[in-house]
């Protein structure tokens, strides 16, 4: 197993002159940050647009440890998500409303930069409406890339570092993206290319043929979420549940009638907790109806050439304590977040409601760049958003010959979860019992497959 390094140094930490007017010392009943450095800010797209970052020093070597940036999905979710819940060094675990150390956090051994994109996501702003209510993958992956560059210029000791961009979910879409922007500038021949290494998705949408409601629709059946009479009918009305794919009255009722049976299952941990629920409240507080239905975190699930097409499945992921706190007065002010900044809010309708999805998603991306950069999908084996089964249909169509064949990965003991790799340095990895958040709900072994992948030691 990839051995975590625990040693954390405030005398290598200090070595990097990073920029001062960012640095975090504290946020209010999380942690003193005194032992590696944490930075809030701003990162520059445009007249109109700033992307709101943390910054999460590394814990053992910042100098040398890789740079991670990560972004979640949507389009409209927070990347401080994956900073509260996932892999950043505290962590607020579902069903709680403090905050405890995350003993599988990322920033042991990289430096984590969370970014919250696009404009208008969290506490990222846009001045122009205008332009901020008509986002498209391309034109995200520009700003994106103009975000780094701010980046570069705010901290340019970490220009000699390894870069890995990294996101789950729609950031299927936003991860490939910029790793191409990436390719075509460093292709312009800069003066200070970027030095970009490879790129990490988790149960991310990449082809909308495979991807989504027709993988969920198989995996529902092979995991008994209904009958088979109604997967018989489906098959035999051929039933095209894509999500740009046209279909008739008839397929639309079968679906409608899929949805209902599923309705209480948590579409991103099928075997998990549906939060909202019964005795699993959602934790609201009296003055508070905050809650997040699957529309809200993947819209892409809910939506056929516009038209929604199933709007029933409850709040199941769990967000309210965290909206509250980052929406504390004495918590914004200790991340450097303006007064006239927006309410922090863990997704936004705004942004997916008017976003332009590329209906070619971002399997190009992995066909261009093949042997250019190191490529890791991972996906988490129980997740309904984005299944593993329509992961593997759309790898399967990639044609590439197998290097490293089918095996498990053991984490204590106990399978972790399977990988295999192909030409093109490009590899496919399980999180077993995972969801669609992974590190979220796996910690150990997405963990252990992310590092061990980085290292080149699976």
């Amino acid at each position: 197993m990839f051995a975590k390094s625990l040693t954390v140094s405030a005398l290598t930490a200090a070595v990097f002159a990073a920029d001062e007017a960012d640095r975090v010392t504290s946020i209010p009943d999380m942690a003193v940050f005194d032992t590696y450095p944490v930075y809030s800010g701003y990162l520059t797209v445009d007249a109109d647009k700033q992307l709101h970052y943390m910054l999460v020093e590394s814990q053992a070597d910042p100098v040398n440890d890789p740079l991670i940036i990560w972004f979640n999905g949507g389009p409209g979710c927070s990347s401080m998500l994956g900073f509260a819940q996932e892999h950043g060094p505290y962590m607020m675990v579902s069903g709680t409303d403090f905050w405890q150390i995350n003993p599988w956090s990322w920033n042991q051994n990289a430096n984590m930069l969370y970014i919250e994109s696009p404009a208008g996501v969290g506490y990222s702003t846009c001045d122009n409406l205008s332009t901020c209510n008509n986002y498209t993958d391309p034109g995200v992956a520009a700003d994106n890339l103009a975000a780094v560059q701010s980046f570069y210029a705010k901290f340019p000791e970490f220009r000699a570092n390894d870069l890995w961009v990294s996101g789950e979910s729609y950031a299927g879409m936003y991860v490939p993206y910029l790793a191409n922007e990436i390719y075509e500038y460093n292709l312009t021949g800069p003066t200070n290319p970027i030095n970009m290494k490879g790129f990490m998705v988790g149960n991310g949408v990449t082809n909308y043929t495979y991807d989504c409601t027709p993988a969920y629709v198989d995996m529902g059946y092979w995991h008994s979420l209904y009958s088979t009479d109604l997967y018989d009918e489906i098959k035999a009305n051929n039933c095209n549940f894509g999500l740009f794919a046209s279909r008739d009255e008839t397929c639309n009722n079968l679906l409608q009638q899929f949805n209902a049976l599923v309705a209480d299952v948590n579409v991103y941990d099928i075997f998990g907790v549906c939060w909202g629920l019964g005795p699993y409240p959602q934790m609201y507080e009296s003055n508070v109806t905050r809650g997040y239905t699957s529309a809200d975190y993947t819209p892409f699930l809910y939506e056929n050439n516009g038209a929604p097409v199933n709007s029933s499945l409850p709040p199941c992921t769990f967000g309210t304590p965290i909206e509250s706190y980052f929406n504390r007065a004495d918590v914004r002010a200790s991340m450097h977040i303006p007064t006239t900044v927006q309410e922090w809010k863990l997704c936004t309708t705004k942004i997916n409601i008017e976003y332009q999805r590329d209906q070619g998603g971002s399997q190009w991306v992995y066909e261009k760049l093949a042997g250019i950069y190191r490529m890791l999908h991972y996906s988490g084996d129980t997740d309904g958003a984005v299944p593993t089964w329509g992961t593997q249909q759309w790898i399967a169509t990639l044609g590439w010959d197998v290097v490293d064949s089918w095996q498990a990965y053991l984490v204590d003991g106990q399978v972790g979860g399977y990988w295999e790799s192909y030409v093109g340095d490009f590899t496919f990895g399980t999180v077993h019992g995972a969801g669609h958040m992974a590190p979220q709900f796996k910690p150990p072994q997405t963990y252990y497959l992310i590092f061990n992948w980085l290292n080149g030691t699976l």
